[in-house]
C-alpha cells in the first residue's frame, strides 16, 4: 500500500506492546514490511528477547527499532513508552486465564494505564488493542449462524471464565475511553491463531478432560488464522486510514473444518484414540455440567456451559469481508501451507519431548 493510505508517516513512532510474544514479534516484522522505520518495543523483564531478536536480524532495514523493559502496572512506565507514539499496537495481555485477578490486572489495568498515558501524551493518533473471538457471546446473531463484527457480546463473560471476563471488560474500557476522551482506536479480533509455537490442537477441535480426547467440533469450520497472516492484519488495519471506531473479525481464506484440522494431525503429527460426540450430545454434556455447578454451588467447577458451548463448538460461519473491504489486507500464507507448517511444528515438539 502507499504511505498516504495510513495515519502515521514512516518515521512516526509506533509503540507495540507484547512484542516478544507469539503474534507480537511477528507484528514487529509486520510493521517494518510496511516500511516504518521508528518503532519502540514493550516487553515485560522476564521475557525472552531471542524471538524478536531474530526477527530484527533477519530483517534488512535502516529502521530504528528500540526494545524496552517495562511493567504497564506501572503508570511511570507507562508514560516512558508512550512518549512521542502515534501509534499503539497493544497486543500485551495477561496468561493468567485461570485467575480472574491475574487476568483482569494484566488485560485491564494494564490497558487503562496505557490509556491515560495516551491522554497524559496527546500524541496518540490511534489506541489499536488486541482483542479475541472469545468476547462473542454467538447467541441471538443478527444474521443467524455468521458470526461477525456487529454480534453482541457476552453479557456474563465470568461464566466463560477469566480471560474471556478480561477481554470483555478490556474491549469495553477501550471504546468507553474512546467515547469519553476521544481516543481514536480499533479493535482487533483474531481467531484461534495458530501457527509454529501455539499449541496444537485447540479447544475448539475437542478436550482431553475426560482421559480420551472428547471430538467436539465435527464439521465445524475453525476462525483460524495463521500466525503471519494475523500479524500482518493487525498492522494493516492498525494503521490504515480512515477505520477509527471500527471492530475487525481476523479469520483466513479456506478455513478448514475440526473434522479435517483433527485428521490432519493424526496423520502427520500423531496418532490417537478419540471420540466424536454429534453436537446435540455436546450441547446436553455441557448443560448438564453447568447445572451441576450451579447447584453445588462451584463444587464442580463451571469449565463448560452453555454459554461455552456457544462459543467454541455450535455452528457457526465465519468472515474477513470486512477486514479486506476497508484495510486491502489478504492472507499471504495459504491455508494448505499455514496447516503444513503447524503440523510440522507439532511434530518437532513431539520428537523432542
Amino acid at each position: 500500500m502507499e504511505s498516504d493510505s495510513f495515519i502515521a508517516k514512516p518515521n512516526d513512532l509506533i509503540l507495540i506492546t507484547g512484542a516478544t510474544g507469539f503474534i507480537g514479534r511477528r507484528v514487529v516484522r509486520a510493521v517494518l514490511d510496511l516500511g516504518f522505520k521508528n518503532i519502540r518495543c514493550l516487553s515485560r523483564p522476564s521475557s525472552r528477547l531471542a524471538g524478536l531478536n531474530e526477527v530484527l536480524e533477519a530483517k534488512e532495514s535502516d529502521a530504528r527499532v528500540e526494545v524496552v523493559s517495562g511493567n504497564l502496572l506501572s503508570t511511570d512506565d507507562c508514560s516512558a513508552v508512550a512518549k512521542g507514539a502515534a501509534v499503539i499496537l497493544h497486543l500485551a495481555a495477561g496468561k493468567g486465564e485461570k485467575s480472574f485477578p491475574d487476568a483482569f490486572m494484566n488485560s485491564v489495568v494494564t490497558t487503562r494505564n496505557l490509556l491515560d498515558a495516551c491522554i497524559a501524551q496527546g500524541t496518540v493518533r490511534r489506541f489499536v488493542n488486541i482483542s479475541s473471538f472469545a468476547v462473542y457471546a454467538n447467541h441471538g446473531n443478527p444474521k443467524g449462524r455468521l458470526l461477525e463484527e456487529s454480534c453482541p457480546l457476552e453479557e456474563r463473560p465470568e461464566m466463560r471464565g477469566a480471560y474471556c471476563f478480561a477481554k470483555t471488560e478490556q474491549d469495553k474500557l477501550v471504546m468507553e475511553y474512546g467515547e469519553r476522551f476521544k481516543i481514536p482506536y480499533v479493535l482487533i479480533r483474531p481467531g484461534y491463531v495458530f501457527g509454529p509455537g501455539a499449541p496444537g490442537i485447540h479447544t475448539r477441535v475437542g478436550i482431553g478432560t475426560f482421559g480420551i480426547f472428547l471430538h467436539l467440533g465435527g464439521g465445524n469450520r475453525l476462525p483460524a488464522t495463521y500466525v503471519d497472516n494475523c500479524a500482518d492484519a493487525i498492522a494493516m488495519a492498525g494503521l490504515t486510514k480512515g477505520v477509527d471506531g471500527e471492530v475487525f473479525n481476523v479469520v483466513d481464506d479456506d478455513l478448514p473444518s475440526s473434522r479435517k484440522f483433527l485428521w490432519l494431525y493424526k496423520r502427520k503429527v500423531k496418532s490417537f484414540k478419540s471420540i466424536f460426540l454429534p453436537h446435540a450430545l455436546s450441547y446436553l454434556l455441557c448443560s448438564l455440567w453447568g447445572w451441576y455447578a450451579d447447584w453445588s454451588q462451584g463444587q464442580l467447577p463451571s469449565a463448560y456451559n452453555r454459554k461455552m458451548w456457544r462459543a467454541s463448538w455450535k455452528r457457526t460461519r465465519y468472515s474477513n469481508a470486512k477486514l479486506k473491504s476497508r484495510t486491502g489486507w489478504r492472507p499471504k500464507i495459504s491455508t494448505k501451507e499455514a496447516l503444513e507448517r503447524h503440523f510440522e511444528s507439532c511434530r518437532e515438539s513431539v520428537l523432542n519431548a
